[in-house]
């Protein structure tokens, strides 16, 4: 069957087109592929999407150290690697970390004249470790002395005299 046009010049088929297209313009009625999109998740990854970007590994890293909480353990572990240019070179051949508990940085000294040189530089070294390695969570800086040997074994010893002439 032939088309006839209208009055207006179009077919009757154009012209029942452009009526159903602007009586239905404004509905939600979604073809395949836009109900498929709808589907996908927020989150999911999109080829040539947005953040899709390759990143450095120092970056890829630095933000899984903060997801994880990592942080403040690796800021201390370096603070303990680069002890001798915090202190200084004369004082880290004296004196080492030994631990970081609760905040608290355990300083192992070779004479108790060391430590207590160390104890009046306390809060400059504080000031240091503040400055260089603040995710670290240092509050105070323990200095000990060399200790007499302990014949104490672990954290849940028992309290008792103690080794006697029991040799012979």
């Amino acid at each position: 069957m032939p088309e006839r046009p209208d009055k207006g010049g179009m077919s009757e088929a154009s012209a029942v087109y452009l009526r159903m297209k602007e009586l239905f313009a404004g509905t939600t009625g979604r073809g395949r592929r836009a109900r498929r999109q709808a589907e996908e998740k927020p989150g999911e990854s999109k080829p040539f999407g947005a953040g899709r970007d390759p990143r450095g590994i120092g970056d890829v890293m630095d933000a899984l150290t903060v997801q994880l909480g990592w942080t403040p353990q690796l800021a201390q572990s370096d603070l303990l690697e680069q002890w001798r240019e915090l202190a200084g070179e004369e004082t880290a051949r004296h004196a080492v970390p030994d631990a970081i508990t609760d905040g608290v940085l355990v300083v192992r000294c070779e004479s108790t004249a060391w430590a207590t040189q160390l104890r009046m530089m306390r809060s400059e070294l504080l000031v240091r470790i503040g400055e260089r390695f603040p995710e670290a969570g240092i509050e105070s800086i323990r200095f000990q002395g060399p200790d007499a040997p302990s014949w104490k074994r672990g954290p849940r010893s028992i309290p008792g005299r103690g080794p006697r002439d029991t040799y012979g």
